[in-house]
């Protein structure tokens, strides 16, 4: 995968922080090296605003136009170069796929929703897909209308958020395969975003009713809410930041971009509002809680904006930005975990161009080949600290967090994914049929495989023959 490099120059905040607050920032640079290329137009439906990618230190995923259905494609970090047209997809959808996540406690399994009103987990094997994959680990089934939203719970292990273009937020304990919570009697339009606070307790929402919300989930009551945090009628997108702040981003009613910062006990006005450009694309923002970082990705843009949030005014700091030639359709976001400190990388990101994927990767000069303390506090690991159905019962759990200082290495076996298949409420092909698991099927996939390994042989000895004559 190409890689653009954007190195940072950055100064220590006396407060303990990375960044001080408008730091000289160093031209980007942009090194030959490889990048993946795909043999079909990427991201999904235009008429949707998704990230169309996910990341984690094992797999990069991007939704694939495809015709007759929805798929995806998931692709070892370690492929790149041009992608073959017969390259594996996960294709179980009927309809267009429109959000993909990995799971942060299982870097194999990922969740996608589709245009068919379902939700369906999936488990990638090591190494990547060897074959296409269209039965799905589990099937979730709730929403009326397509399901435009996926976000996993960042404590709770199988605890899933889905929101649809029906208004309605679920809570899926996808262990049980079933809807634990649904929150239909709030929104009064469609959803725009959905986020998680740091240990989950919360979750805020963005919505075409202009109104921000922070809710309790397990209850699914309003806590507190804000009308027009942003005066335009184009997407608001809202993600937690530090100290419980909320950050916002959106367009004015002259449709000039914005990013404002608001404090949830005093929702009155922003702690800050500032004015970016007249770009139509919508904002997605990424925050980073290790170092205070914030940055904007614009769909259809070429560039990335990074800002500094701070506890001091004017709160939200402008750094810099990188930019490109080529826009973007859309962007995964690397989990810590999954950066080389060694590089002093701090952040990862991967663009989607109409036909490739390409990594840019934020670095912090250093002269010293020490490990940086600063640039990577304890970090959120991907152990769970609670099961779902504790979360359920009222348990929240902190994050356990991890040292990066030896990078990082799993210490124990990746959380095994489980299916409670009697309790299954909807079946399917992989999680309902219970044949799947008798002798004669078994041993009738046995044969397909061998049958498969004498027809490459033959294939093979033809080739060799076609070649002497």
């Amino acid at each position: 995968m190409s890689c653009s490099d954007v190195p940072l120059s950055l100064s220590p905040h006396s407060a303990g922080r990375v960044f001080g607050a408008l730091p000289k920032l160093l031209e980007p640079n942009h090194p030959h090296t490889p990048s993946s290329q795909c043999p079909g137009r990427l991201s999904g439906p235009m008429t949707w605003d998704s990230n169309f990618c996910t990341v984690n230190p094992k797999f990069v995923a991007m939704i694939v136009e495809a015709s007759g259905g929805g798929s995806f494609m998931v692709l070892p970090l370690n492929k790149t170069g041009r992608i073959d047209m017969s390259y594996p997809t996960v294709c179980g959808h009927t309809g267009p796929v429109l959000d993909i996540e990995f799971c942060p406690h299982n870097d194999n399994i990922i969740a996608s929703g589709s245009e068919d009103c379902s939700v369906m987990i999936w488990e990638i094997p090591d190494g990547g897909l060897t074959t296409s994959l269209t039965d799905p680990v589990v099937k979730l089934e709730g929403h009326s209308k397509r399901v435009g939203i996926l976000s996993w719970h960042p404590t709770a292990h199988n605890v899933l958020m889905s929101a649809g273009c029906d208004n309605m937020v679920i809570l899926w304990n996808v262990a049980r395969g079933e809807a634990a919570v649904r929150i239909d009697s709030v929104h009064t339009d469609v959803i725009y975003s959905v986020c998680w606070n740091r240990d989950g307790s919360r979750i805020l929402t963005s919505c075409k009713d202009k109104t921000l919300r922070v809710l309790d989930p397990r209850k699914g009551t309003v806590l507190i809410e804000k009308e027009k945090p942003h005066e335009g009628s184009r997407p608001v997108r809202a993600v937690f930041v530090s100290d419980r702040k909320i950050l916002s981003t959106g367009f004015s009613r002259m449709s000039e971009r914005q990013v404002a910062l608001w404090d949830p006990n005093n929702f009155g006005e922003p702690l800050t509002l500032q004015e970016l450009d007249t770009s139509s694309g919508v904002l997605l923002p990424f925050f980073d809680p290790d170092t205070g970082v914030v940055y904007l990705c614009g769909k259809g843009d070429s560039s990335i904006r990074y800002f500094e949030v701070t506890d001091e005014a004017p709160y939200v700091h402008y750094l810099s930005m990188y930019s490109s030639k080529e826009s973007q359709k859309g962007m995964g976001y690397m989990p810590k975990r999954g950066l080389e400190v060694n590089k002093c990388e701090i952040a990862r990101f991967y663009k989607l161009h109409e036909r490739k994927c390409e990594p840019i990767v934020m670095t912090v000069p250093r002269k010293s080949d020490l490990f940086q303390e600063d640039l990577y506090p304890d970090t959120i690991g991907p152990e769970p600290s609670v099961e779902a159905d504790e979360w359920f019962n009222g348990k929240d759990g902190q994050p356990i967090l991890i040292s990066l200082k030896d990078g990082f290495v799993a210490t124990t076996k990746a959380r095994e994914f489980k299916v409670h298949k009697s309790l299954l409420k909807t079946t399917t092909a992989a999680t309902g049929n219970q044949q799947e698991n008798t002798g004669e099927v078994q041993s009738l996939r046995k044969e397909v495989k061998q049958l498969k390994e004498v027809l490459e042989q033959l294939t093979k000895r033809v080739k060799e023959l076609e070649m002497k004559h």
